[in-house]
């Protein structure tokens, strides 16, 4: 007989079930799958362990997660959703993050969309909302050298705080988008308006897991921004508006404070007429500094 037909069956109890599940992925051949794997076992088990869910209590849990994944579409992420507010983008980000550069931040759930191209100065507001804004800066690398030919990929919500995924129809497609390229000093510039603090989604499931736990569902008003440059590491960060209403409760604790900047009031016409902007507007300038890939 083969050591398999002569194995003899362990009882599968409560101090025996990681143990056995760990071994059933013993032969798994990527090892850092298996390391995966084996963590997971044990952490899961130890949280089951530890609050003792009931069977209904764990079809409910069940039946949350299938609704997560039904609600999610072309343009609606829920699970990044429920990731964000759960802290776990967040805590991924961060323990990802290299000193030196700009801080990182959640990519988020509404990145479902191609930005369109578009020349430096250009606007990103394809309604004309009420007050203009101007968003300018430089990609450096950590030494301060400008990085030309930098992709900068740039989305927001409009002033009542939708995106144009969110009212179809009602907003174009495109709006509060664009994909610009630095120039030969690493600047970069568009037009656009200063976003609004808005709620996340709140009509799936993690809206209602966010309304059983008397947590609010809104996020600081911020730009979103990912930025390219060849030898260097992405960037997915935002720039968060000084002064917007829950800085200090962001649903999904993306907030850092290097990464809050004022969106000033300019009269300047000179000024305004330099960007293709009316006085009065509001400017923000900041730069985006890259660490370089590490050498392998």
């Amino acid at each position: 007989m083969d050591d398999e037909a002569e194995a003899i069956p362990v009882d599968f109890n409560e101090h025996t079930a990681t143990q056995a599940v760990q071994d059933g992925f013993g032969k798994t051949p990527d090892p850092r799958l298996h390391e995966i794997l084996t963590a997971l076992t044990r952490h899961l088990h130890d949280f089951v362990r530890e609050t003792r869910p009931s069977i209904q209590e764990w079809e409910q849990a069940i039946q949350f997660l299938t609704a997560v994944g039904q609600t999610c579409t072309d343009t609606r992420q829920e699970f990044v959703l429920l990731s964000d507010v759960l802290g776990v983008s967040m805590l991924v980000e961060t323990l990802n993050e290299r000193e030196g550069g700009t801080e990182s931040t959640v990519l988020g759930p509404f990145h479902m969309v191609d930005s369109p191209p578009r020349a430096l100065g250009d606007s990103i507001d394809l309604v004309g909302e009420a007050e203009p804004c101007v968003v300018s800066g430089r990609v450096l690398d950590t030494d301060g050298a400008p990085l030309p030919d930098a992709k900068v990929d740039v989305w927001q919500c409009n002033e009542q705080g939708f995106y144009d995924v969110q009212q179809p129809g009602v907003q174009p497609s495109g709006n509060g988008r664009g994909l610009f390229h630095t120039d030969t000093e690493g600047r970069f510039r568009f037009r656009t308006v200063v976003p609004s603090h808005y709620p996340i989604p709140t009509d799936g499931p993690v809206g209602r897991l966010l309304e059983a736990t008397g947590r609010h569902p809104y996020r600081p008003a911020h730009i979103h921004f990912i930025v390219q440059a060849d030898g260097h590491t992405p960037l997915t960060t935002h720039v968060f508006v000084a002064g917007s209403p829950y800085l200090d409760s962001d649903a999904v604790f993306a907030v850092k404070q290097s990464l809050v900047v004022d969106f000033t009031e300019s009269d300047d016409e000179e000024e305004a007429a330099r960007h293709a902007v009316q006085a009065p507007f509001r400017h923000a300038e900041f730069d985006l500094v890259l660490n370089r890939e590490p050498t392998r």
